[in-house]
């Protein structure tokens, strides 16, 4: 079940759906992002993806899923392109990049209630400048 959880949110991912990847948030979700604060809560969470949807495509590939009861981790490759400039980060011109990436979760009640994501912001920016 908590493997199912994990795979919906990623094909909601790779499909752009942020409405179907909200579906599987708690109301209370801890979001870690990586290099940045904890941010709480869906409304947060909708903020940071239409940013990104707004800066960046991306799909993920090669997902492997690992599940042991309320807790999970995924590791996949990020394909993107850099569509518009984010503060404090070069100017986008539609680079594009390959970054390995990982997200690990805790699930309560059938609900992400973490999502934490790591990958190398060194390596990212090397491949877009």
């Amino acid at each position: 079940m908590n493997r199912d959880v994990i795979a919906r949110y990623f094909d909601a991912f790779n499909r752009g759906d942020i409405e179907a990847m909200l579906a599987e948030l708690s109301d209370d979700v801890a979001h870690h992002v990586n290099e940045g604060e904890v941010r709480r809560g869906k409304a947060l969470f909708r903020e940071f993806c239409d940013h990104m949807a707004r800066c960046y495509r991306e799909e993920l590939k090669d997902l492997v899923i690992f599940t042991e009861g309320d807790r999970a981790a995924a590791e996949y490759m990020v394909h993107g392109s850099y569509l518009a400039s984010d503060a404090g980060l070069p100017e986008a011109r539609g680079q594009d990049y390959v970054l390995p990436a990982g997200s690990f979760f805790t699930l309560d009640g059938g609900k992400i209630a973490r999502v934490t994501t790591y990958y190398n912001l060194a390596h990212w920016l090397r491949q877009v400048s």
